[in-house]
């Protein structure tokens, strides 16, 4: 386990470095900075001097090697729009996008497993049919689209929900909705599928044939091995969600880390830009080895060497 542990951390780490240097070429891909921050009328000799200032005229290795060494020390450098320290700002927004993203992440397990569940052990229903068809539909729709028609209807015509902002829970239940529609729907078709599967293997009929009730059958014996990989996927899904954030949070005005990435991108903003995509990716590595320890409570015989 320990060994495992250690393999795991070492591939950690070698993913965040990677990320790390995919998100400072890019940002260093979409312009100059500096030009956000000079007159329309300066002079190249002006452009220089604030390039200088502001520390863009090394080489691209060396901003890269300096950006890594403060990596350690937990020093992304300073907005160059806020004036203040880069993971300040991303660290005052992270409770946000937490609270979105772990609200929708509990409405798509607590939607899809037992809709999933029901839908398999009704196969050939209408309720199994119906199952499927929303299955489909939540995967087609856009997540900012789904995201503007709620708000036509809920805050536009009823006038029930606020259509942006932070506050209440009134203020949550859309964008948490938004971006956990298409992970139910997704976990519910993968829930319906496997324990399709599940209930027609020997170990069912055998269970059957023992005489337990239809109940046990379903939820102690077919349930949990259904559950593997689900959890999987529910692991995977926090990159989704995290992602389907950045547009919710736009669309809602909600002031959580994906409108700070937004925002830091059209700023060109890299110390924000690359703080904020450190952090995320730093929580999806996290759930992943969540993910993988959790088979070993679901499945005894799995086992970490």
């Amino acid at each position: 386990m320990t060994g495992y542990l250690l393999r795991r951390a070492l591939h950690a780490v070698l993913i965040l470095i990677g990320v790390s240097l995919v998100t400072f070429m890019l940002m260093h891909l979409t312009g100059d900075p500096v030009t956000l921050f000079v007159p329309l009328d300066a002079s190249p000799e002006d452009v220089a001097i604030m390039r200088t200032a502001m520390g863009f005229d090394r080489p691209l290795h060396t901003q890269y090697l300096d950006f890594l060494g403060g990596l350690v020390r937990g020093d992304f450098g300073d907005s160059l729009r806020h004036r203040q320290p880069a993971l300040e700002l991303v660290v005052e927004r992270l409770p946000a996008t937490l609270q979105l993203t772990f609200l929708a992440l509990g409405f798509a397990v607590l939607a899809a497993i037992p809709l999933g569940v029901v839908a398999a052990s009704k196969r050939g229903s209408g309720f199994s049919l119906l199952t499927y068809l929303m299955g489909l539909l939540g995967q087609s729709m856009p997540v900012f689209w789904l995201g503007l028609v709620l708000i036509l209807f809920f805050s536009v015509n009823l006038r029930l929900l606020p259509a942006s902002g932070r506050g209440s829970l009134a203020h949550l239940l859309m964008p948490a909705l938004t971006i956990g529609t298409y992970s139910m729907a997704m976990l519910m078709r993968l829930m319906r599928a496997t324990m399709m599967e599940i209930l027609s293997q020997d170990f069912i009929r055998t269970a059957r044939a023992k005489g337990l009730s239809e109940r046990v059958v379903v939820f102690k014996h077919a349930m949990r091995n259904a559950l593997i990989p689900v959890v999987t996927v529910m692991g995977l899904q926090l990159g989704t969600l995290l992602g389907g954030a950045v547009i919710t949070e736009t669309v809602f005005s909600w002031p959580g880390l994906g409108r700070l990435l937004i925002q830091g991108f059209n700023n060109r903003d890299m110390a924000v830009v690359q703080a904020a995509v450190f952090v995320m990716a730093l929580m999806i590595v996290g759930a992943n080895l969540i993910t993988d320890l959790a088979y070993g409570v679901l499945d005894p015989r799995v086992r970490y060497g």
